[in-house]
């Protein structure tokens, strides 16, 4: 028998530590070629680390959370043997897994986070049970673990059919509906007391989003512009269009529309398309427009990048929002297209509220919310009619954009977006 010990892996890009966010194995665990070891976090994306070899875990490197070096030693691996005792960097990092399909979110206007359900009572008969220890922290990821809440299911009851044990929504799925069938389950079940308590360390993309967004805070002088809009005619547009190309060129959201109305308006407010360099006290105009799509994954928000949306036709920048906003979702998206962006559009879709506040995306000096649209009765030539609309919720730096810019520049999208012709008038 020898030793394999695997350091971490260079990543790439002059990284030279990363986070240690999730063990997928223990000490004792017997793993196989490929399995994925542990997930670390970098400063935008989270990789898997697979298995170089056959063996048994006798040693971790690292905690969750903990901050190791590129070089260090991640995990000691018991096999068969002489011929693997060396140190060795682990394969090549792997995206992560993709989510499960009930935990996707999509990163269009329709979309429909899963916070959308209300919560149910906790079943009482037992689905596919696992007998753990009370206080063993089964494997699950942060989607899971707040799905399993709203259900109020106790997540160390259900067996975890995932790699390494580990629960996916299905899993839950599952448990709840054998435990419904089950008819003998008090009524009064429903209504019982709880004092369960559960510590969620802040590591990995959730601790990455939390000090951005308070750098953001604390930098930034933001203030908020809202405007509402009648999108009635863009919206006729865009079902027109869908009827006529859909099958043969995809279906339009509403945000390929509206990364053209932003592209159209930066024409005449180039302040907008703009990062400010604080320490160094300068302020970079660009002539590109690279929109970042905020968007909602498994791991917590990222904001994938349409590069060049000055250069794409509507369905051009339909298909890369598409493409962006899948491998986002699936841990799949590259250092790369996570950064770069000049000005960020951010929208929560069918569960948009009629305002927000967004938080900027430094160092960038605005971005502009999508609230929901909703039916109302508008006058209009003093006729009651019923319009659809909807409100754009935008926040600005206001040490480089000064209201009186601001508010021209999102009258600039309203008219844009209610005269939709004037989106493709050069």
């Amino acid at each position: 028998m020898g030793t394999h010990v695997i350091k971490m892996p260079d990543i790439g890009e002059g990284i030279a530590e990363v986070e240690l966010s999730q063990w997928h194995v223990k000490v004792g665990d017997l793993v196989v070629e490929d399995q994925v070891l542990a997930d670390v976090m970098t400063d935008k994306a989270m990789v898997d680390i697979p298995s170089p070899v056959h063996g048994k875990v006798i040693a971790l490197g690292g905690q969750p959370g903990e901050v190791m070096a590129v070089g260090s030693v991640l995990i000691s691996i018991e096999v068969e043997g002489a011929g693997n005792l060396k140190e060795s960097a682990a394969p090549a990092p792997v995206a992560a897994k993709e989510p499960p399909a009930a935990a996707k979110v999509e990163a269009a206007v329709e979309s429909k986070p899963a916070a959308a359900a209300a919560p149910r009572p906790a079943p009482v008969c037992q689905g596919p049970m696992v007998a753990r220890e009370a206080d063993e922290r089964p494997l699950a990821s942060p989607a899971v673990r707040k799905h399993a809440l709203d259900l109020g299911i106790q997540l160390r009851l259900v067996r975890g059919t995932g790699p390494a044990g580990r629960v996916l929504h299905e899993d839950l799925e599952a448990y709840l509906a054998q435990g419904q069938s089950n008819a003998s389950a008090p009524a009064t079940a429903a209504y019982a007391q709880r004092h369960d308590e559960e510590q969620i360390q802040v590591i990995g993309m959730r601790r990455k989003i939390a000090q951005r967004m308070q750098d953001a805070t604390q930098r930034a002088a933001h203030f908020s512009y809202v405007e509402e809009i009648d999108v009635t005619a863009i919206e006729e547009l865009r079902a027109h269009l869908n009827e006529k190309h859909g099958a043969s060129r995809g279906k339009l959201t509403l945000l390929p529309f509206l990364v053209r109305a932003l592209v159209v308006a930066l024409r005449d407010f180039p302040q907008m398309n703009a990062r400010y360099d604080d320490e160094a006290q300068v302020i970079t105009r660009l002539g590109a427009v690279h929109v970042g799509v905020a968007t909602q994954s498994d791991v917590g928000l990222m904001v994938p990048v349409v590069r060049h949306a000055e250069a794409r036709s509507l369905w051009d920048s339909a298909a890369e929002i598409s493409r962006l906003a899948n491998a986002a979702r699936n841990g799949k998206a590259s250092r790369d297209e996570l950064s770069g962006s000049t000005i960020t559009l951010t929208s929560l879709g069918a569960l948009g509220g009629i305002v927000s506040t967004p938080v900027l995306n430094l160092p960038e000096v605005a971005i502009v919310g999508v609230n929901k649209i909703v039916e109302r009765p508008m006058v209009v030539k003093g006729q009651v009619v019923i319009r659809k609309m909807m409100n754009l919720s935008s926040s600005f730096d206001h040490r480089v954009v000064d209201g009186m810019d601001a508010a021209l520049f999102i009258q600039a999208i309203r008219g844009l977006i209610e005269q939709p012709a004037t989106l493709f008038v050069e």
